[in-house]
């Protein structure tokens, strides 16, 4: 016997056209459509939404770059006073425990970014897993929320309202065969290197106000 496949009788699937009616669909035609089942439209309003963020967020880091650069002027000129007084002896003790404290924020900014990171990519897995459910994910954005705002840095970041935004808008998961946790998400990695650059404008003025505070017989206002 031949097992050869052929192609289809014309005839036959004309026949088959006529009783079926505008519900037949030949055989290997594809669906259009979204795999998900999303109409066109719905995926161009989340595209749209998604790309309205990101010029928004790179409109906030442009800015934040531009301020530093303002900053490292004035630091500058402060650097050049404070080393004239380590040299000469004086304010020396003020001035490096000053420093100290402006290096142990910046670390404890670093490591709670860190640790949003870990607890971020977990949450976004948890939004995109067919198997955690909806109350667990609910849990642990309770838990993010309430500890950058009992956090001295998470409130000098404005994290708490940040992280809302995320939870509230950011839906984006890979493929279903994805197995690598850090391709979920859109929206909360742009938070992410936003709030880093936060981190460093924050130490520079920060350490500029302390130098200010520690200069003593310092005529600048």
């Amino acid at each position: 016997m031949d097992s050869r496949i052929t192609e289809p009788d014309p005839r036959c699937e004309e026949q088959v056209q006529q009783r079926h009616g505008s519900h037949y669909q030949r055989p290997g035609a594809e669906v259009q459509g979204d795999a998900d089942g999303k109409p066109e439209v719905e995926l161009e309003k989340e595209r749209q939404r998604m790309q309205a963020y990101k010029k928004a967020l790179i409109s906030q880091s442009q800015q934040l770059m531009e301020e530093r650069k303002q900053l490292q002027q004035e630091r500058q000129d402060l650097e050049e006073e404070k080393n004239r007084l380590l040299q000469s002896g004086v304010a020396r003790v003020a001035l490096r425990k000053a420093l100290q404290r402006e290096e142990d924020w910046q670390r404890r900014a670093q490591a709670l970014l860190q640790e949003l990171e870990v607890k971020l990519v977990e949450r976004q897995e948890a939004f995109c897993s067919i198997l955690l459910t909806r109350e667990h994910r609910l849990e642990m954005e309770k838990n993010l929320l309430l500890k950058v705002a009992k956090d001295p840095v998470g409130a000098e970041l404005n994290l708490e309202e940040d992280l809302r935004d995320i939870f509230k808008n950011d839906r984006h998961c890979a493929d279903l065969l994805n197995i690598d946790k850090h391709k979920n998400g859109n929206l909360m990695w742009l938070y992410l290197r936003y709030w880093q650059l936060q981190v460093t404008l924050q130490k520079h003025k920060r350490a500029e106000e302390t130098l200010k505070g520690a200069l003593p017989n310092s005529s600048r206002p």
